[in-house]
């Protein structure tokens, strides 16, 4: 049986997520990015347990890249960085349009420059430049609001978290002609994130933050 996935190697692993028979390789590559799979996935399982020393390596890799425009966040701004980190992983374009890093720093840095702008106490909303980014600003905001209803947020450090953002996805995209290099690395990094905390029976809320 041919692989439903790539279409030309056999399917020779039972894929749960599928209800098919799929290729190893498929099952490596495309496992949590493509394939949402089961937490009750052999497979899923031996690779958390034992990761191959080539995802190791990417890990490294990402994290490497990403360290040096989030090291100076304090404890809580690491958090609020992963809480929108997966809320921009979890954003859905509307109509044809396609979320790329541009967007993604176009809209830290808007939202960032308003609550700047707030601190001086002048109230003007900025706004980025593509229409996907304008639509990513508004859900940002919006969570912002909610967070606000839960915990005690300071403008200022969510501006900074912001701006982390902005540079991490500017200067990883200098490195790459991908235009989603930054999402497809912190998309890898957030499998890895969830994963750990899944495996560690982790709960929310995060140190004194609560997600929304």
């Amino acid at each position: 049986m041919v692989c439903p996935s790539c279409g030309v190697r056999k399917g020779r692993r039972e894929c749960p997520a599928l209800g098919k028979s799929i290729c190893a390789i498929c099952c490596g590559t495309k496992r949590l990015v493509e394939i949402q799979c089961p937490d009750n996935c052999g497979y899923l399982a031996a690779a958390r347990e034992h990761p191959a020393a080539v995802v190791k390596r990417q890990q490294r890799r990402d994290l490497a890249a990403l360290l040096p425009t989030i090291s100076h966040l304090t404890e809580r701004q690491h958090q609020i960085f992963f809480l929108i980190q997966g809320l921009i992983a979890r954003h859905t374009p509307e109509g044809f349009s396609r979320l790329i890093d541009e967007d993604v720093a176009q809209a830290a840095g808007a939202v960032a420059a308003t609550l700047e702008t707030a601190s001086r106490g002048v109230l003007y909303e900025h706004s980025p430049a593509s229409i996907p980014a304008q639509r990513l600003a508004r859900e940002m905001t919006s969570m912002l609001a909610e967070m606000r209803t839960h915990a005690k947020v300071y403008d200022s450090e969510v501006a900074i978290t912001l701006r982390a953002i902005e540079e991490g996805t500017r200067e990883i995209h200098k490195t790459s002609a991908d235009e989603d290099a930054y999402l497809t690395l912190m998309g890898r990094l957030l499998h890895v994130r969830t994963a750990q905390e899944h495996d560690d029976g982790l709960a929310k809320p995060l140190g004194s933050l609560i997600v929304p």
